[in-house]
């Protein structure tokens, strides 16, 4: 499936502003300032000032939070998102409600305390996120993500996302999720109705156990997309007409 531009000229936007670089601008932004989020539930608020809210916009992380303060603005960003700051491009630090700093291992465990999935989602997360992909949540699609090659604003999403375990997991009461044909039939006609591919991306732990960050390092990933077959795009001999069949003997000709 091709990119869905939503604008003439969008697909020109994107490549002279790439997301590789929008995102090496955050990581620079958030580094520069020792910029400092606060641990609340399942996700991190971040205090920002203008021009960074202006970059996390561009790059699609988390989401602005309106308060009664109007000197403070807050972002508001998910566990997968704050960890990837925080562990993948080392450029966030986090506190708790004490004021205590959270190094990113205890980051790990609290994520995984409160999300016992987290270590399957973040690795799909990181992944795409490493591949310069924008990837937002896909709750109301039904998936865990969504993955957009560039910017929402510029492009449709290509992909809808699902992260499941693979291997000696597959039998986790957690991967329950295309298990049988009508769910994947359910799964794959919802994806074509709105003009998405479904990704599933097979997490693989071999063997490590995910009670720190370290075991990313031994997960391996594989892709898998799947699409609902239409014949219509599949016959051969477009446009030609079907071949007659060849008239059968009655028995009787054939006897003589």
């Amino acid at each position: 499936m091709a990119p869905r531009w939503k604008g003439r000229g969008c697909e020109a936007k994107a490549l002279v502003d790439p997301m590789s670089m929008i995102i090496h601008q955050l990581q620079r932004s958030l580094s520069e300032s020792n910029s400092c989020g606060l641990l609340s539930g399942h996700s991190v608020l971040l205090e920002v000032t203008a021009e960074q809210i202006q970059v996390l916009n561009r790059s699609c992380f988390g989401r602005p939070v309106i308060t009664a303060e109007k000197n403070t603005l807050w972002f508001q960003l998910g566990l997968e998102e704050a960890f990837y700051l925080c562990h993948s491009l080392n450029c966030l630090t986090v506190k708790d409600s004490n004021d205590g700093p959270v190094s990113p291992p205890e980051l790990w465990n609290y994520a995984v305390s409160v999300k016992p999935e987290f270590p399957i989602l973040y690795k799909a997360y990181s992944h795409l996120r490493a591949k310069n992909w924008v990837v937002r949540p896909g709750s109301q699609y039904g998936v865990d993500f969504v993955a957009y090659r560039h910017h929402p604003a510029l492009v449709h999403s290509e992909y809808a996302v699902l992260a499941l375990l693979h291997g000696d997991d597959e039998s986790s009461e957690s991967n329950g999720r295309l298990r049988v044909w009508s769910d994947i039939l359910c799964t794959v006609r919802l994806c074509g109705s709105v003009a998405k591919t479904l990704l599933v991306i097979y997490i693989n732990r071999n063997g490590h156990d995910p009670s720190s960050p370290g075991c990313l390092d031994g997960y391996t990933v594989q892709e898998r997309t799947i699409r609902r077959w239409n014949p219509e795009q599949c016959r051969e001999g477009e446009g030609q007409p079907l071949p007659q069949p060849r008239p059968q003997l009655s028995a009787e000709n054939a006897s003589t």
